[in-house]
């Protein structure tokens, strides 16, 4: 090649991959301007009603209702039975997200919070940044490709937004899509994105989530093996979770036809478990739950059962919200429970756990080790990867989500014989 032909080709490279840079700032500013502003607004909504339902505990009783409400609000929107399945579909296929299913997701997560049902904010946040992102790709009259790449963005956004992790939040959307892929395309954008709604929550009042660790233990034999017990037998649970979770919807299903009658019943349901219970501590999302075990130590050792129990009854029957939170409840308060017998801090023990179990739920190991550091400042750092990796092998194809794919074996380099996702949240089998 001559000099001026390479100078040519130089010159024509730099160019587009400075267009493409140039390009992916301003869509990824973009959405995540959206996902700022639009998260924060979400945030603030069900930190009003969690606060209102605090003061007014007779909320609780009027569960049952809100449940008819949130249906009712689905169906109009036309968007019943979509959720984030269809936004993991959109990412891989030309599936669009309908638009509508960003204010049905709003208002039904605020009802599911305002009266009491378990379920956290940051699954409806993958919602959310989907159809925002949808909305936007078809607007601006995007291609496919990039409106994958968009899709992925918004979800880092909202999930950033409302948690405050951004790096950990735009990873974790490169990563839980597909199992063993991961697109290097979007991981700018993603950045972006993330980064960008964070700064704006800030600004618009959303404090970020953070958990402070006591102690900073070193590299003992004596902790990486009680560490170790905490990560193996949270592998089980978070297996344990997804069997629950999605046992108990096809069973909701099968028992009650009707959608209405369905989630009335899961309502009354919740009502008499919380008054069984005698306080609130498993209904929202559970955060002050998590905060106790950090500054009090204190953990009651069945907490993280009901925990699994209460969110499965919401999700199962039609109340709207995410898993994410209660995901963390389950593993802060079984962590800090066996942290007790096994004689370890207490907020460590909770912090392991919680990387146990998110990485067990999510498949997510990158985005679950550099969450803890967002989450914890660094300190347990090491445990709280070695929990996650562990976990993330002995979960095996453990899911929440169905639609999530795994494209390679967590054994070996081999590919699934199928990728598709089955019930139970099992993908795939391995050789």
């Amino acid at each position: 090649m001559k000099k001026t032909e390479y100078f040519k080709y130089a010159l024509k490279v730099v160019f587009s991959y400075t267009l493409a840079f140039l390009r992916w700032l301003a869509l990824g500013a973009a959405i995540g301007v959206c996902g700022g502003v639009v998260g924060a607004a979400f945030a603030r909504s069900v930190q009003f009603v969690t606060e209102l339902r605090a003061q007014y505990t007779w909320l609780i009783l009027l569960l049952p209702l809100g449940g008819l409400l949130s249906v009712t609000i689905y169906k109009l929107c036309r968007v019943t039975d979509i959720g984030t399945n269809r936004v993991f579909e959109s990412v891989r296929s030309e599936t669009k997200v309908p638009y509508l299913l960003a204010p049905a997701v709003f208002l039904g997560s605020v009802i599911t919070h305002l009266f009491g049902g378990s379920a956290g904010r940051e699954g409806a946040a993958l919602q959310l940044g989907g159809s925002v992102a949808s909305l936007l790709g078809r607007l601006l009259k995007l291609d496919e490709k990039t409106r994958h790449i968009l899709t992925i963005c918004g979800m880092g956004a909202f999930f950033s937004a409302l948690f405050g992790t951004p790096l950990g939040a735009a990873i974790f959307a490169l990563e839980v899509v597909s199992v063993g892929h991961f697109c290097s395309a979007a991981f700018f954008p993603a950045i972006i994105s993330s980064v960008t709604a964070y700064g704006i929550a800030l600004k618009l009042g959303v404090h970020p989530e953070r958990f402070a660790l006591l102690v900073d233990p070193g590299l003992e034999v004596d902790i990486i093996w009680k560490v170790a017990v905490i990560a193996v037998l949270g592998a089980f649970i978070s297996f344990l979770f997804c069997a629950v979770m999605h046992s108990t919807e096809h069973l909701f299903k099968r028992l009650f036809k009707n959608e209405y009658l369905r989630v009335a019943v899961g309502g009354v349901a919740i009502v008499l478990l919380t008054a069984l219970v005698g306080n609130g501590d498993y209904n929202g999302g559970g955060i002050s739950v998590i905060e106790r075990i950090f500054s009090d130590n204190t953990v009651r050792p069945e907490a993280f059962l009901l925990k699994i129990l209460f969110t499965a009854i919401t999700i199962a029957v039609g109340f709207k919200g995410g898993e994410i939170v209660p995901t963390l409840f389950i593993g802060a308060t079984f962590g800090a429970a066996l942290g007790g017998a096994l004689e370890i801090d207490l907020g460590l023990a909770a912090a392991v756990g919680m990387a146990a179990l998110f990485c067990g739920v999510t498949n997510c190991p990158l985005a679950t080790i550099v969450l803890c550091v967002e989450l914890f400042g660094g300190k347990g750092m090491i445990f709280c990867a070695l929990s996650a990796i562990i976990s993330f092998l002995l979960s095996g194809t453990a899911s929440l989500y169905t639609g999530q794919r795994f494209i390679f074996s967590k054994l070996n380099e081999d590919s699934f014989k199928t990728d598709t996702a089955v019930d139970m949240g099992i993908s795939a089998n391995e050789e």
